[in-house]
């Protein structure tokens, strides 16, 4: 199963034992909501936080944005009861935690398929262990014959487990940022980003999206609605690239042109992969603006 063009631009997580934070999901600008039922709530709250998670989906109000519920892993005592009830409370997606192999994988699709759930229901994987490193493209293989359609990486755990050092600029985890992106774009799967963590470092925060965006990740993971602008804004196309895309496009398109898989254009030479790359681009920004 692959992706369908949609903005993921920013992606918050809200804990779903937060009632007020649920009601404030609604509101904001984000692309798409996480109702975790996972690291934000505290064993003793799970039960109740997975009654008001489902609650708040079925309920709907969301409008243009994805609904995603964040199970407790399947090896939990709450990962199956999460399932079964999120498998239909009306949300686009369950992302599972901690996937490391594509046994894993297919485990989470049976699990989703024994409830019942919805074709239309997707399922996100979050990348966060070191083991996962070993085997990314058996995992985005699993899109073939799964719901599978976007992978989160889960910085954090990754630095817990390696004891790599959450630096600026992320030098220790670029290895396995891009090994995960170049994995899930043979498949067709989406890659939102870890989060940043310091929430005072608006700078700090503003870099390491543009480095994401750079990489080529879809959008980011947040844990604070003030980080939701610079996210949208950043992993947006800009003007100036929408402007170079529209004129790419538009001399492909000349009859002229239509044969040619290269053709001079403001002095340099344009291929036709560059056409393909604008079309998205220009896909992307529809896409955007049709979220309002």
């Amino acid at each position: 199963m692959t992706t369908s063009l949609r903005p993921r631009r920013s992606v918050l997580y809200m804990p779903a034992s937060n009632a007020r934070a649920l009601e404030k999901a609604r509101t904001l600008d984000a692309d798409g909501i996480i109702l975790d039922l996972e690291d934000a709530v505290a064993p003793d709250a799970k039960a109740e936080a997975r009654v008001m998670a489902c609650a708040a989906a079925k309920a709907g109000g969301f409008g243009r944005r994805e609904v995603i519920i964040r199970v407790n892993g399947l090896d939990t005592e709450w990962g199956h009861d999460d399932v079964l009830a999120a498998a239909h409370a009306g949300a686009n997606a369950v992302l599972f935690p901690k996937i490391s192999t594509a046994a894993q994988l297919q485990a989470c699709e049976q699990a989703l398929q024994s409830a019942k759930a919805p074709a239309s229901l997707a399922l996100w994987v979050m990348i966060e262990t070191p083991l996962a490193m070993f085997h990314l493209h058996d995992i985005a293989a699993c899109a073939a014959s799964t719901r599978l359609s976007c992978f989160v990486l889960g910085t954090n755990d990754l630095a817990k487990e390696t004891r790599a050092r959450l630096i600026p600029g992320r030098a220790p985890m670029l290895p396995w940022l891009m090994q995960t992106l170049a994995a899930a774009r043979i498949h067709g799967l989406d890659v939102l980003d870890g989060v940043y963590n310091n929430l005072k470092d608006e700078a700090g925060f503003i870099s390491e999206c543009e480095q994401g965006r750079d990489m080529g990740m879809d959008g980011k993971t947040l844990i604070h609605p003030s980080q939701i602008t610079s996210a949208n804004q950043i992993f947006a196309p800009s003007a100036e690239e929408i402007a170079q895309a529209q004129k790419i496009v538009a001399a492909f398109d000349l009859p002229e042109n239509h044969s040619k898989g290269v053709i001079p254009l403001d002095g340099r030479m344009v291929e036709r992969m560059h056409a393909e790359m604008g079309r998205r681009v220009l896909a992307i920004a529809e896409a955007i603006a049709a979220h309002g």
